[in-house]
């Protein structure tokens, strides 16, 4: 007869981090890194990332782009918390959320000078909204409750 214990590593730690949710800061940090990425390539493809404003255009460069990769995924992780504290999970209202604020998202990137703009900046804010929406979303036990 074969019998199998739980044992923890000599470390002392658990090895169950396997099926657990990314912390959230790490979440953060790939999604900004997305949006450079992509931004990177649209520099090394030669596309000039510039959007209409109110009255001239302005560029969009690496800077804004972690400016704003990190608002975001800030505002994303808060909304999350209260969202799982107040719905004591909220995962649908979560991905239903994310998937408004992806669809209002794209108003800025048609506001694009050129069409290869358009297309590098929908990329980038899908890479960045999915990476958030799908990071801090936690995982799902079999009873169907939020973890992580």
């Amino acid at each position: 007869m074969t019998r199998t214990t739980d044992r923890q590593p000599a470390s002392g730690r658990s090895t169950e981090r396997a099926g657990r949710a990314p912390a959230p800061w790490l979440v953060l940090l790939i999604a900004v890194a997305a949006g450079v990425v992509v931004r990177l390539v649209a520099a090394v493809a030669g596309v000039d990332l510039v959007v209409r404003t109110g009255g001239g255009t302005t560029t969009v460069g690496i800077l804004a782009v972690l400016v704003a990769g990190a608002v975001v995924g800030l505002a994303a992780w808060g909304v999350r918390v209260l969202l799982a504290r107040w719905l004591g999970g909220g995962h649908r209202a979560w991905l239903v959320l994310c998937a408004v604020v992806a669809l209002l998202s794209m108003a800025g990137p048609l506001g694009a000078t050129t069409a290869a703009g358009t297309a590098f900046l929908v990329v980038e804010h899908l890479a960045v909204g999915a990476v958030l929406a799908v990071g801090l979303a936690g995982r799902r036990d079999r009873a169907g409750r939020v973890s992580g």
